[in-house]
């Protein structure tokens, strides 16, 4: 374990899973046959979900990995760091894992990735816990043209690259709440170096430049629309707004919302240990 992480924050012990361009970390905690799978976004890594996974694990599977490129997981130069490929390794993790029963726990980029894998294997997922996020292609959407224009253009690849951008100035202004320097630390350490950042640059650009695959998942979307589904939104997220919200809402048939004013867009970070009956409550109902 690296000596900057703070390991009563995070005491969990690091499996890896070898894949072609690396070694993805994740964390797979506590006994069950009904895995909660988290699945985390940019510029996050697993230990986003460290809260949820240490109340959690007392009852049920928890199970978090680390995309390539972020946390843990090895960051290699010349991988392409796609949305479509980091759910091909997803999906290669719990194949790996074998999987039967699934909550999944989405957030950011956690969103299409994780949802990737549910509309292609239904059968195995139970449930899903939405946190701020989406699944559809958001092409010609000023709101997120904007963003992906400059951010994964020149200027915000050389922000990203030379100076942590996303993590030093974005995350903050993400949060609804204040964001401790302690807790920062766990984020700024694994994009440490320049190159240690290319998956981070990479993601701002695929929101409009991975339409396509968006497209493709969002088509799939009636596979998972039955099944129960527990959303938690932060109102105050300068990224995902009342409309995303409200699609979800229209997507999902058996749904609980609940929607908190103060938080953000980092939902598991900004609730913390308030999130953990949310989601008790809700896989109380569903494994019973």
């Amino acid at each position: 374990m690296k000596d900057w992480i703070d390991k009563s924050e995070y005491p969990f012990s690091p499996k890896y899973y070898d894949l072609p361009m690396g070694r993805m970390h994740y964390v797979d905690e506590g006994d069950s046959d009904h895995a909660v799978v988290m699945v985390h976004g940019n510029p996050a890594w697993s230990f986003t979900y460290r809260k949820l996974i240490k109340c959690l694990s007392k009852r049920f599977r928890c199970i978090a990995p680390d995309h390539i490129g972020f946390g843990l997981s090895d960051k290699p130069e010349k991988w392409d760091y796609l949305p479509e490929s980091h759910a091909l390794n997803f999906e290669r993790l719990l194949d790996h894992l074998d999987l039967k029963s699934i909550t999944l726990v989405v957030g950011d980029w956690g969103g299409p990735i994780g949802m990737s894998y549910a509309v292609n294997h239904p059968d195995k997922i139970r449930s899903i816990i939405i946190t701020n996020t989406w699944m559809w292609p958001v092409k010609g959407v000023f709101h997120y043209e904007i963003f992906s224009r400059f951010m994964g253009g020149i200027i915000g690849r050389v922000l990203i690259r030379k100076y942590n951008f996303f993590v030093t100035v974005l995350m903050r202004k993400m949060f609804g709440t204040e964001l401790s320097p302690h807790i920062h630390q766990h984020y700024l350490e694994p994009l440490k170096t320049p190159g240690e950042r290319k998956g981070c640059w990479v993601f701002p650009k695929q929101i409009i430049g991975s339409s396509d695959w968006l497209l493709s998942i969002w088509k799939k979307r009636e596979a998972i629309a039955k099944k129960p589904s527990l959303i938690v939104w932060g109102k105050k997220d300068i990224a995902f707004r009342d409309i995303e919200l409200n699609q979800w809402k229209d997507l999902f048939q058996d749904t609980v919302v609940h929607e908190y004013s103060n938080v953000g867009h980092f939902v598991q970070e900004e609730l913390g240990d308030e999130l953990c009956p949310l989601v008790e409550k809700h896989l109380e109902t569903v494994t019973e």
